[in-house]
Parts: structure tokens; C-alpha cells; sequence
């Protein structure tokens, strides 16, 4: 397997060179322009008995890359350098190493775009193919092979693609090919163009091939389960609006995948996933729905953790962005889940009783996911179970209402309440609902044209407590909390942060950090030390686990 994997890189990375070769040389190297960017991560950790962290061997563990791209008209390559030497605290061990983890050339005319090589691509919302990378998750399935977009004609978009996903520094044995279409209504027809009607239309199907294996049966250890070699995907979707109203929609169906994330059953898959928004000067509001039922879908059936995911399924609770309100992240339930999800923001206006001389926003969110109501029928070799109508256990809710208001002209406040429903089984964790109060306050002022003061409080009361003896309350999120954080802005270039988080009742902890940056132009660097509290770190609904840590951090970005 390695050695058809490093043949396969070998033939790419020969392709980008000559196709670069030739475009050097017949369009002239001065005709196109080369840009990139350079991260690097650094860290280092000591034990601390108290908030868990372990003793690292390293003294300093690292992540690097750097992206070059290279363009000239409609031809374009380019590749990236990635190193883990050792990887940070959090960062799955095999990226240990080194080396060119992407690579491409591609041709983007007004009609074809093609790229071959490492891409990435997604069809509609991804229920089917989300080709991404998060390089703060350390996910990266992208995909290596070809991808083929085509534009007959203004407002339609068709695609093809083949390839295989990147694991770490392999790629899976899976075969993933999709075709997808897209067509603008208001493109095509000049009456809908000239309306307040606006419509999107679109469907796709995935397929993934994989080798048959042997996997005992767990009724009887001498027959093995009859896999199916070819799995496929299906999508349908709408975008419609009018005037200030739009409904979009996507329905999934998936056929049988038996995998070791869903115990090896055949249950088909299935997803729905609705919203209606409405918008208009001063206010905006939508209503999310979105219910699913075993859509994992990897291109390796024996695979498990966050690698090698052909799809990705969208979160359907906000994304909360202060310490508190995230310390309790959702991740999406791939297995089956279903939720809803409302938000309204309005703007009170300037001169009103509330608004007073600025105005001042308010923004009301809540969301509520439940589990499927379901009834087992059989295990590994069998549909699995049956999905019927009704609701399931609750796992996760919560409901959040913000106001920002701006005091004086150099000076904005911002004042948050919410509570949260949090069920650890989502972590596959055991334990009851934790149920927690969370109140939120910003300042912030303009000293000057160049200096800016911040300062934030956070405070949160929960139900939960810690105990290290007790595998249902050993976690080192429980309790009450308390939070304050100072960042001052100084001039254009530097800005100094110092914040500490305390669980001051039935938790267990004191997390302080330090911190210090300095930018210029493109070039940013930071350099902190502190402790950082164990948990999850989630975007979009995709979770990594990030431990305890206790020392220094520092990172440095430059682009060019």
C-alpha cells in the first residue's frame, strides 16, 4: 500500500513540475506571480497534577506549513509543505513528520476548470461530499485524483470528480467518485431574472468503492458479513426566494453501509436538512430543521475518529464564540439525531426609549436536538433497528439573548445571558443532563485613534460537580465558574491580553493566560503561557479532543 502511495505522489509531483516547466518557459515566469503563507505553532507543556496535564517528553512540540501557489492567466499549481515534529498536544500522533501534503495544478477557464492532484470540492451543503480542511481540527480529507467542473452556460454548473482521501500522510483505500449539477432559474430565464423570485435547483450522487474484508459475524464467529463493495449517496436541493423570504433544502439518501461506526448494521441512511429566513432593514430571522439517520459516510468502512469522512453533516446549534457559552461544544451525532434551531436579530432604533442615542442590537437564539426514537431489532448483519416518529432523549439545548449597545461614541458594552442543556453522551461520556446558567459582559473603548481597551467577564452556575473517584462526574468542565480577561491594544503593531478562569465551587481548577502579539503588514506574532483547561474543541459541529496543558505557547503567520 505505501509503495503505490508514494508511486501515486511521485507521478503527481512530476506533473505539477513539468506542467510549471512549461508554463515558465512558453509564458514566461515574469508573466505570472507566485504568492503563499507560513504558519507556525509551538508549544510546551509541564505536568500539573491539578488540571490534569501529563508530562510531555519533548521539551517543544511543533506544527508547521507553507502554502506556494503559482499562477499565470487561467493555469495555476501549487503545493504545501506540512510539518509535525512532534505534533501539538491535541494533534492525532500519526501526523508525526514531515513533507509536501499537497500538491496540484488546475485550469480555470471561463467554461472548464480541471484540476489534478490534491482538491478540494463540496456538493450543496455537504450531506453527500465535503471535501475541506480545518487545520485547527487537524482535519484534512482532502482529495487526490481529478475534478472536472463545467459551465455550458451562465447559471448552470456541472461537476465530476475521482480520487482518494489524504489520511495523514496516506491516502484511504476508498474510491470516491460524485457527479453534481447546479442550475441558476434566474439565469436561464430573463422573467425570473427580472423578478423578485429567485430560485437555485440542484442534485449530485456520491459513490465509494472499497475492497471486501473479512468481518466476523457477531451472531456467529464462522460466517463473515456479506459487505457491500459499492455505497452510494444521493442529493436533492432548492434554493427558493422572494423578495425578502428564502427556503432552502436538501433531502439525502444513502444506501447500505455497514461500518464500525454504526456497528456494522444495514440501515440506509437518510437526511433532511430545511431553513427558512426572512430579512429586512433592521431585522432578520430564520428557522432551521434538520433530522439524520446513520449518515456516517467514509470511504474506509473500518475506520473510526475524524479522518477519511466523504460527507460532512452542518451543525444546527449557533456557534458561540466566548469561553463560557463554547466550554459545553455540540458534535453532530452521525448515527441519527434531529434538532431545530431559531434566531432573530433586530436592531431598536435610534431616539427610542431603549435604543437611546445610538441604537442597540438584540440577538435571541435557540436550539433544542434530540435523538431518534428508536427500537433495536438485531445487531451487526442486520438493519439494526427501526426509526419511528417520536422524539428521543434530549442532547443538547440551549437559548441565548444578546444586546450590544454602544454607550458613547469611543465606548460599546455587550450583555449576554444563556442557558444550556448538555448531555454527555453526545461525548460518549457517561453521566445526567448538565444544566448551566451563563452570563456574559464586553466593554469596549477607543482610548484613542491607536489604542483600544477591552474587557470581558463571564460568569456560570451549573448543576454538575467534579469528582475524580466518580467516572460520571470526572469532568473538568463541572461546577461553577467564574472569568475575567484585560486586552489592550497598543498602537497599530502590539497588544497584550491577560485572562483567568476559575471553578470556585464543586469544579476543579484556576486557568490563567498571558499573553503578547505584535503585526505588521501580514506578519503576525504571539508568544503566551498559561494553562489551558482539557475539553473539546468544535467547529461547525467536528470536534477534536484537546487535553490539559500548563507552559508556553507561541505562534507566528506571515503571508506574501
Amino acid at each position: 500500500m505505501v509503495d503505490n502511495i508514494m508511486k501515486r505522489k511521485r507521478i503527481v509531483m512530476i506533473a505539477v513540475a513539468a506542467c510549471i516547466t512549461m508554463a515558465a518557459q512558453g509564458q514566461g515566469l515574469l508573466g505570472g506571480h507566485v504568492t503563499g503563507n507560513v504558519q507556525l505553532d509551538g508549544q510546551m507543556s509541564s505536568a500539573d497534577s491539578t488540571i490534569g496535564a501529563q508530562d510531555v517528553p519533548e521539551k517543544l512540540l511543533m506544527n508547521a506549513r507553507a502554502d506556494i501557489l503559482y499562477t499565470n492567466g487561467d493555469f495555476s499549481a501549487g503545493l504545501r509543505f506540512e510539518m509535525y515534529q512532534n505534533p501539538l498536544l491535541g494533534f492525532d500522533a500519526r501526523y508525526k513528520g514531515q513533507g509536501l501534503a499537497n500538491y496540484f495544478v488546475a485550469y480555470n477557464g471561463e467554461r472548464l476548470s480541471v484540476t489534478l492532484g490534491n482538491f478540494y470540492e463540496q456538493f450543496g451543503s455537504g450531506m453527500i461530499l465535503r471535501a475541506y480542511e480545518d487545520r485547527y481540527l487537524g482535519l484534512d480529507n482532502a482529495l487526490m485524483g481529478l475534478n472536472v467542473q463545467y459551465r455550458p452556460v451562465e447559471g448552470v454548473t456541472l461537476k465530476a470528480l475521482a480520487g482518494k482521501q489524504r489520511i495523514f500522510w496516506d491516502y484511504g483505500e476508498g474510491l470516491v467518485r460524485g457527479v453534481d449539477a447546479e442550475v441558476n432559474l434566474g439565469s436561464l430565464v430573463k422573467a425570473i431574472g427580472e423578478s423578485r423570485f429567485r430560485a437555485t435547483v440542484g442534485a449530485g450522487f456520491v459513490s465509494k468503492y472499497e475492497e471486501d474484508e473479512t468481518v466476523p459475524s457477531a451472531a456467529n464467529a464462522e460466517m463473515r458479513l456479506n459487505l457491500p463493495l459499492n455505497v452510494g449517496a444521493a442529493s436533492v436541493r432548492a434554493d427558493i426566494g422572494y423578495g425578502n423570504w428564502s427556503l432552502q433544502g436538501e433531502y439525502v439518501r444513502k444506501g447500505q453501509d455497514p461500518s464500525a461506526m454504526n456497528g456494522y448494521v444495514y440501515h440506509p441512511g437518510e437526511a433532511l436538512l430545511l431553513g427558512l429566513t426572512y430579512s429586512q432593514r433592521g431585522l432578520s430571522a430564520s428557522l432551521q430543521a434538520k433530522r439524520i439517520v446513520n449518515m456516517g459516510f467514509k470511504s474506509v468502512r473500518s475506520q473510526s475518529g475524524e479522518m477519511l469522512y466523504i460527507n460532512y453533516l452542518p451543525a444546527i446549534t449557533k456557534n458561540h464564540t466566548y469561553a463560557f457559552l463554547s466550554m459545553y461544544p455540540y458534535a453532530t451525532q452521525v448515527n441519527g439525531e434531529q434538532g431545530l434551531q431559531g434566531d432573530v436579530m433586530y436592531k431598536i432604533k435610534k431616539g427610542t426609549l431603549l435604543g437611546g442615542k445610538y441604537g442597540m442590537d438584540v440577538h435571541v437564539n435557540s436550539s433544542v436536538v434530540v435523538g431518534l426514537d428508536t427500537t433495536v431489532t438485531g445487531g451487526a448483519g442486520t438493519e439494526g433497528y427501526e426509526v419511528k416518529g417520536g422524539l428521543g432523549e434530549t442532547l443538547y439545548g440551549d437559548v441565548s439573548v444578546e444586546m450590544a449597545k454602544k454607550l458613547s461614541k469611543n465606548v460599546k458594552a455587550t450583555v449576554t445571558y444563556a442557558y444550556q442543556v448538555f448531555n454527555p453522551v453526545v461525548e460518549n461520556e457517561p453521566g445526567g443532563l448538565h444544566h448551566n446558567n451563563i452570563v456574559v459582559a464586553d466593554v469596549s473603548w477607543k482610548v484613542s485613534k491607536k489604542h483600544s481597551l477591552r474587557i470581558e467577564g463571564e460568569w456560570m452556575g451549573s448543576d454538575s460537580h467534579y469528582d475524580a473517584n466518580d467516572p460520571e462526574h470526572n469532568d473538568r468542565r463541572a461546577g461553577d465558574w467564574v472569568m475575567g480577561l484585560v486586552e489592550w491594544n497598543i498602537g497599530t503593531h502590539w497588544f497584550v491580553s491577560a485572562s483567568d478562569q476559575w471553578a470556585y465551587n464543586d469544579g476543579r481548577g484556576n486557568y490563567y493566560n498571558l499573553s503578547v502579539g505584535y503585526t505588521k503588514g501580514a506578519t503576525r506574532l504571539q508568544v503566551g503561557y498559561g494553562k489551558q483547561r482539557e475539553g473539546l474543541l468544535c467547529i461547525g459541529g467536528v470536534c477534536r479532543t484537546v487535553p490539559a496543558s500548563n507552559g508556553l505557547t507561541f505562534g507566528l503567520t506571515t503571508s506574501f
